[in-house]
């Protein structure tokens, strides 16, 4: 199958790492898969998405190349691209400016799938890549799908009219479902299928048990991911606990900055953001015990979907210990890990002291945590779930 993946800025910078095992499995099995980043930015971070560089079709927001791709496609279909134009119109004054921004290079994609034979159009995420993938889809002929993760929702930016065009509006999590449908998505074009991961070959890793028991929160240093939280709880922690954290962020300095207030320079390591290829060594090889996310409910649906950093450590079998915010109890139930409420340093203590203590305990929730990802996250089977979709012209409902 030909398609065509519209992105924020994947494959360039970090932030979209977990829409990689996706891609690079279509790719494996086959299928024809052109990656177009809406607003390319950053580097080729990730080792991973080297192997796209020759499949990216890479052109900034705005360039002379848009702007006459865009041209040529008014011109070819005026009634069409006057309908595109059209379906981006919305009271919301901000959201009509990043409507109207993503105009042309939406004109600009109509063309070029054309010109490729593409098939089939996805978007990640619900906002304006979605818009721009509307936009192509609507002068081009040629259906879309999008993938709604979590902000996007909550943005709200003509959900309802992207739904009611595409062919379904993908959902990574039931949490992210139950905020789309409150905000008017029609429930037939929905379904939860989610973020996939690739479960390494083998048995689940052995650990490297000694002296020092150490954690690892793999997130970037923003406000959503609750890293002050977990550096308190390390005050608690007997001094054999050890925190590494990779990511970066805003957040740095000031979490920095914490750890010396609290005098944990020497059991708080800062590893900077790791590519994913490195962040994946560090559980092959058994450098760490247990993997812990102290994310936050900032409100107003803030909050995390089901974070594939998780889901990753748990096909290698580590415990992992989260939050119960957003949609880390759906990945979590059953005792594939353990859950805490968040903004509780206390109650973060208390479950990486159960883990540490009881071994028994930590085997029981790496082994339910593995079988969880290998039974409803694995890459290949979401990949054959998109397929079908795809396919089948969208969801099929009883």
């Amino acid at each position: 199958m030909r398609l065509a993946y519209v992105t924020s800025s994947l494959p360039h910078g970090q932030g979209e790492a977990f829409i990689l095992p996706e891609v690079l499995e279509l790719v494996r099995q086959g299928h024809e898969v052109w990656v177009v980043p809406m607003y390319p930015r950053g580097g080729l971070v990730h080792g991973e998405a080297l192997q796209l560089r020759d499949r990216a079709v890479v052109q900034p927001l705005v360039s002379r190349e848009v702007a006459l791709g865009a041209l040529r496609e008014f011109l070819r279909s005026p009634a069409r691209a006057l309908r595109a134009l059209a379906l981006l119109l919305t009271r919301n004054p901000r959201h009509l400016i990043k409507n109207l921004a993503v105009y042309p290079k939406g004109l600009w994609l109509g063309g070029l799938v054309s010109r490729l034979g593409v098939e089939h159009i996805h978007a990640h995420w619900a906002a304006t890549t979605a818009s721009m993938a509307m936009v192509a889809s609507e002068v081009s002929g040629i259906p879309f799908s999008l993938t709604a993760h979590r902000w996007d929702v909550v943005e709200n930016n003509l959900l309802r009219r992207k739904a009611e065009r595409a062919r379904f509006f993908r959902c990574i999590s039931e949490k992210t479902l139950a905020m789309a449908l409150e905000r008017g998505v029609p429930r037939e074009k929905t379904l939860v299928l989610h973020l996939g991961v690739y479960l390494p070959e083998g048995k689940p890793a052995n650990r490297l048990e000694g002296e020092v028991f150490t954690l690892l929160c793999p997130a970037a240093f923003v406000p959503i991911k609750g890293h002050s939280y977990l550096i308190e709880a390390m005050r608690l922690l007997p001094e054999r606990v050890h925190l590494w954290l990779a990511g970066e962020g805003e957040l740095r300095p000031k979490l920095e900055e914490q750890v010396r207030a609290l005098g944990l320079e020497k059991r708080v390591r800062f590893l900077g953001a790791l590519p994913h290829e490195r962040l994946l060594d560090l559980y092959r090889t058994g450098q760490v015990d247990a993997v812990v996310l102290a994310s936050v409910d900032l409100g107003d649906g803030l909050n995390e979907g089901i974070p594939v950093a998780l889901m990753e450590a748990m096909a290698f079998g580590y415990p992992v210990v989260a939050t119960a915010t957003g949609g880390i109890p759906e990945l979590l139930r059953d005792g594939a890990g353990l859950l805490v409420p968040d903004k509780s340093p206390e109650a973060l203590a208390e479950a990486i002291l159960r883990l540490i203590q009881d071994k028994a305990l930590r085997e029981g929730v790496s082994r339910k945590g593995y079988l969880r990802v290998q039974q409803e996250f694995a890459v290949d089977k979401v990949v054959d779930s998109l397929l079908n979709l795809w396919l089948g012209g969208g969801c099929a409902r009883p």
